[in-house]
C-alpha cells in the first residue's frame, strides 16, 4: 500500500498498542482518525489526530468514524480483563461491519491466548487452537470471525506477540507486576520461576512490524497472520536483570504474590481473571517468527536495555 494520503481509523488510540501504531503510521504520512469516548481530552494530548467522539461498542459510531478509511486498527480490549466475555466479540463485530461498509482492511494485535497445552511449547501460526481458558475461547472465536470476513473480501492482518511493555503502556504485566509505576525501582517482583522462559514484546517494535506489513498488504494473503519473537526471556531472569542494569544499582527481587491472587480469586473478579492467566508464567511458550522474517526479511528489534529504559522512564520509575 502507498501510505501517502491514506486514512486509518484507530480504535484504542489512547491505549498502548493503539497509540504506538497510530504514531508509527502518522510518521509514515497516514491521516489518523481516532475514536474516543472523551475526544476532547484526547485531542488535548495528541492534537495532530482527528479525534471522533464515540464508543467501539456502538456500531453506528464505528461505522461513521470509518468513512474514508482504508485501514481500521482494532486495538481495543476491556481494561483489567473486565467483562471480557461480554465486550470483546461485539466490538470486533462492529469493526468488521464498518470495514465491510467502507472497504477497509483490518489490522489487529493478537496474543497466545488462542493456544492450549496440545500446542506447547513452540507455537506457529498453524498450531492447533484448543485453549483451556475463557479468554482463550473468546480469542479463537474473534479470529474465526475475522477469518470469515477475510473469505468474504475484507482483508485482515493479525500480529501475535508476547506480553506488551513500552512507553504509553500502563496496563500490562510489566507495569502492574514487575515494578510500581510512579515510584523509583527499589524492588522487582518476578512473575515466573527461574528456568521458565517467557515472551515479551516491546510496543514500538510491534507497531513498526505492523506498519511494515501494512505497507506490503497488497501482497499478503486475505487473512494474514504472523508471529513475533519479540523479547524472549529464556530462563525467567533476563528481564529482571535488564531492569537492574538500567536502574544502575542492586534492587531486591521478590516473588510475585501468586498465592494471594489465588486466595482472592473467588471474591475479587480481577484476581480471578489474573489467576486464570497464571499458566502463561508456568509454561515456557514461544511463538516462532519464521513466517514474519520470511515476509519482512527481519523482525524490528530494539536492544533490551534501551527498551527497558524507555519503559521505566515513561512509567515514572527513573
Amino acid at each position: 500500500m502507498k501510505t501517502t494520503t491514506r486514512t486509518v481509523l484507530v480504535l484504542g488510540a489512547t491505549g498502548g498498542i493503539g497509540g504506538a501504531v497510530a504514531q508509527v503510521l502518522h510518521a509514515r504520512g497516514w491521516r489518523i482518525k481516532a475514536l474516543s469516548r472523551n475526544a476532547e481530552r484526547a485531542a488535548a494530548t495528541q492534537p495532530s489526530y482527528e479525534w471522533i467522539q464515540g464508543d467501539a461498542m456502538n456500531a453506528d459510531d464505528v461505522r461513521a468514524a470509518a468513512d474514508g478509511a482504508q485501514l481500521i486498527v482494532h486495538a481495543v480490549n476491556p481494561p483489567g480483563y473486565r467483562d471480557w466475555d461480554k465486550l470483546v466479540l461485539p466490538m470486533i463485530d462492529n469493526t468488521i461491519a464498518a470495514a465491510k461498509a467502507v472497504g477497509a482492511r483490518i489490522l489487529m494485535p493478537g496474543n497466545v491466548y488462542n493456544y492450549g497445552p496440545d500446542a506447547y511449547p513452540s507455537l506457529t501460526e498453524d498450531s492447533p487452537q484448543h485453549p483451556t481458558t475463557k479468554k482463550g475461547a473468546v480469542r479463537v472465536e474473534l479470529e474465526r470471525r475475522l477469518e470469515a470476513a477475510a473469505r468474504a473480501g475484507t482483508g485482515v492482518i493479525i500480529v501475535r506477540a508476547g506480553d506488551f511493555f513500552g512507553p504509553g503502556a500502563a496496563s500490562n504485566w510489566f507495569a502492574q507486576g514487575l515494578v510500581t509505576p510512579g515510584k523509583p525501582v527499589t524492588s522487582v517482583k518476578n512473575l515466573t520461576r527461574k528456568g521458565v522462559g517467557h515472551q515479551w514484546a516491546y510496543l514500538p517494535d510491534v507497531a513498526e512490524t505492523m506498519a511494515q506489513l501494512v505497507e506490503r498488504a497488497d501482497h499478503l494473503p486475505a487473512f494474514a497472520v504472523y508471529h513475533m519473537d519479540g523479547v524472549y526471556d529464556a530462563d525467567g531472569t533476563e528481564m529482571v536483570a535488564a531492569i537492574r542494569r538500567v536502574v544502575g544499582r542492586e534492587v531486591a527481587v521478590r516473588r510475585f504474590p501468586w498465592r494471594i491472587v489465588a486466595l482472592a480469586s473467588p471474591f475479587v473478579r480481577l484476581m480471578r481473571e489474573l489467576n486464570e492467566m497464571r499458566y502463561l508464567w508456568r509454561e515456557p511458550l514461544r511463538m516462532s517468527n519464521a513466517r514474519l522474517v520470511g515476509e519482512l526479511g527481519a523482525e524490528p528489534h530494539t536492544p533490551l536495555d534501551q527498551a527497558v529504559r524507555s519503559t521505566l522512564t515513561s512509567l515514572g520509575c527513573l
